[in-house]
């Protein structure tokens, strides 16, 4: 059954197009399931199309772990330039047997081959979102426990993200332990950030300027104008591809966009479609207009 979708909307164009034209967008791509979710800070618009369905969150869950870096660091508990010694064991969540990230499975290389050694805090929560390193976001994880970084997402209110585990646990994905998300979760999560309501502003600022370095940008960005900036985080596994982020345009407040996808697995088209979601979500928000036009 398809979730309803709601919308407090002060945009001129109806809410109903944009809707209808995912509908038509997820027809044609022959995704298995599309879900979006929007805050505009600019207009105070709300959008959600299926946003409360629940995705395995692939990388997207690293956004809970960088948030709970941060909490950490505003607690005093760490700093950006506290060292962490890099090694390739960790504990599954099913039964505590151990397992390791193989380096063909991260997209990161630069941690896989500092294991021996140390690297700053700092450092790794860049890692973990920049390049999606899956090592560093294990190092991070186990550092700061499942149940503080569970708790600091309850402590704000956090609905639609469940962490629990880290990434290539695969005997807990077999069990069923698997991270999820929800395109709602990952707004409310992001909009604490862009907001800069995460902790204090210089550390809700710090969060964006790592989350704008990212360097996978063929999902939300691609579907942007040359003028807009994108800070955000995407996720990617055999049959998951998501984009979520805060979009910054001239001349207005930015705007909070979710996009997760479910396919088939070996899919193609999968890019492209959050791109066109982008799209679409631009063109509602701005009324089709390009920003330098204003």
């Amino acid at each position: 059954m398809t979730t309803p979708v709601t919308t407090t909307s002060l945009n001129l164009e109806p809410a109903s197009s944009l809707r209808n034209k995912l509908e038509e967008l997820e027809q044609r791509s022959g995704v298995r399931a599309l879900a979006v979710a929007v805050h505009d800070l600019e207009t105070g618009e709300q959008f959600r199309y299926r946003a409360d369905r629940w995705f395995h969150a692939a990388s997207t869950i690293k956004l809970a772990v960088l948030l709970g870096v941060f909490a950490s660091i505003h607690r005093g508990k760490l700093l950006p330039q506290s060292r962490l010694h890099v090694r390739n064991r960790f504990r599954s969540a099913y039964d505590g047997s151990s397992f390791r990230v193989l380096s063909e499975r991260d997209a990161d290389s630069d941690v896989q081959t500092a294991v021996g050694k140390s690297m700053r805090i700092g450092e790794l929560a860049r890692h973990m979102i920049v390049r999606s390193s899956n090592l560093a976001t294990n190092l991070l994880l186990d550092l700061l426990g499942l149940e503080f970084l569970q708790g600091v997402l309850d402590e704000y209110h956090i609905g639609g993200v469940d962490l629990r585990r880290g990434v290539e646990d695969e005997l807990a994905f077999e069990h069923g332990i698997n991270n999820r998300v929800t395109a709602d979760g990952l707004v409310q999560l992001l909009r604490l950030i862009a907001e800069e309501r995460a902790f204090t502003p210089d550390l809700s600022r710090g969060m964006i300027e790592i989350l704008h370095e990212q360097e996978f940008r063929s999902g939300i960005p691609a579907g942007l104008p040359a003028n807009a900036r994108v800070a955000h985080k995407t996720g990617e596994i055999s049959t998951i591809a998501h984009d979520a982020g805060i979009v910054y345009l001239p001349k207005r407040k930015p705007y909070v966009v979710a996009i997760l996808t479910e396919w088939e697995p070996e899919t193609a088209g999968r890019s492209p479609t959050i791109a066109a979601a982008s799209y679409v979500v631009h063109q509602h928000l701005t009324h089709g207009r390009d920003d330098d036009d204003e």
